[in-house]
């Protein structure tokens, strides 16, 4: 079944409950998070022994969690040409534009004679990346993540990844380790494994930083332990919203909002137009291409999706479409219009915005140069795709010569003193005598 909504015949309650989607409440996940992180930050590498082998049905041998130097070896004498080569490809793309982030490392500036202020760009000491594994091998996660870290001149970049049932980390995505020059990967994952980077077991580092996206058990863990450890952007359930207006062929329009709802069942995938037989048209062709996923599991999935948290929204206008666009803060959205370049400066709210019938989703997700790991949940309206600047931090910089000082003394003390701060006041006037 595939969900049709017209906007203005929906409830409050029901436009609420399109908006949330899955990824906002994930109370049900807290509790079990919270005794994995407890369980974790007490036991070390004892717990991570104990719950890779409850939740990913491998038992590793004591020393094992770190990836050796001959499975590196093993895993890149197992990835085929074609598979090298498009991973070089992605690297070199998603390299390319995000050297392109790099802020000069320093800029100062005189506010005024003698008072100059600016600041420092500097790399964080550490960060974990978290690359998940439930639902097949994600390499160009990897790719996302690493590239800019490496950009930045992060000094310690660790992998977490989940291992498969041979006790293992999937070939490609230590081969693109190997082009980044990771070498430090741990066979962990899920809430301990987020609990392992903010609290360190005897195996795993502590680090300040963990970024990756992650099924809602992960999600939990990392509000959980926010004060150990930054948890990065909020990544949860995979979403998009195509936008169209019937200019483009509707069988590419439901290609493509399938793309997401194939992630998984809590995915949200929808089609928003302002054109009653567009609407009919797009669902027409999404019933002929869902019964063609050869993937029964993948299909599964979609079919889930459209009925739930996917499907198709009618606007009576354009300006409708957009404003309900921005008020979802899509992490995906395509502009599918006669012109998508009047659309854009629109869309305020959007992890990104992708234009016109040759910018399919897939393209950003795997090489076209933007980070793919993006803000879901509604949170594209307070939050950036993930970039350079999540691997650098900047530090303000002031120098004030005596003659400046001569000139901004009087109005800092009375500042000072305005606001009750005796010893701030005394720093400047003792100057001043």
């Amino acid at each position: 079944m595939i969900a049709r909504y017209r906007l203005r015949d929906l409830t409050q309650s029901e436009q609420d409950r399109i908006l949330r989607r899955a990824g906002s409440d994930i109370s049900a996940q807290m509790d079990k998070a919270r005794e994995i992180c407890d369980t974790v930050r007490q036991e070390g590498d004892k717990a991570l022994y104990a719950y890779t082998e409850a939740f990913d049905g491998v038992r590793l041998n004591p020393g094992s969690l770190r990836v050796t130097d001959d499975e590196f070896q093993e895993a890149i004498s197992l990835v085929d040409e074609q598979t090298a080569a498009t991973l070089r490809y992605a690297a070199s793309n998603i390299r390319r534009f995000h050297e392109a982030q790099m802020p000069e490392p320093m800029w100062m500036m005189e506010v005024d004679q003698g008072i100059m202020a600016g600041e420092k760009v500097t790399p964080i000491p550490d960060v974990a990346l978290y690359v998940p594994r439930g639902k097949g091998s994600f390499p160009s996660v990897l790719l996302m993540l690493g590239t800019p870290a490496v950009v930045a001149g992060v000094s310690r970049i660790v992998v977490l990844t989940p291992p498969n049932e041979m006790g293992k980390v999937d070939p490609a995505i230590l081969f693109a380790a190997e082009l980044l020059g990771i070498r430090e990967i741990y066979k962990v994952g899920g809430a301990q494994a987020i609990a392992a980077v903010a609290y360190g077991t005897e195996t795993v580092p502590k680090c300040a930083k963990v970024l990756g996206p992650g099924n809602p058990y992960v999600t939990a863990a990392k509000r959980l332990v926010m004060g150990a450890i930054d948890p990065g952007v909020p990544a949860g359930p995979s979403e998009a919203i195509i936008l169209t207006d019937g200019s483009i062929d509707p069988r590419l329009v439901a290609m493509d909002v399938l793309i997401e709802a194939e992630h998984g069942p809590d995915s949200a995938a929808l089609v928003v137009t302002w054109d009653a037989q567009v609407a009919a048209a797009v669902e027409g062709q999404l019933q002929d291409l869902m019964g063609q996923i050869k993937s029964p599991v993948r299909r599964s999935f979609v079919e889930t999706v459209m009925g739930r948290y996917g499907g198709i929204v009618e606007c009576d206008s354009q300006d409708e479409a957009i404003d309900f666009v921005n008020r979802y803060a899509p992490e995906h959205m395509e502009i599918l219009t006669s012109d998508p370049w009047a659309i854009l400066p629109r869309i305020k709210h959007a992890g990104e915005i992708l234009m016109g019938e040759h910018t399919p989703i897939t393209l950003c997700n795997f090489l076209l140069g933007p980070n793919a790991i993006l803000p879901t949940g509604q949170m594209a309206r307070t939050v950036s795709a993930v970039s350079l600047h999540d691997f650098l931090k900047r530090s303000s910089i002031g120098y004030v010569t005596r003659e400046g000082f001569q000139k901004v003394a009087p109005y800092a003390a009375h500042f000072a003193e305005l606001e009750g701060f005796e010893t701030h006041a005394n720093a400047v006037r003792g100057r001043m005598k």
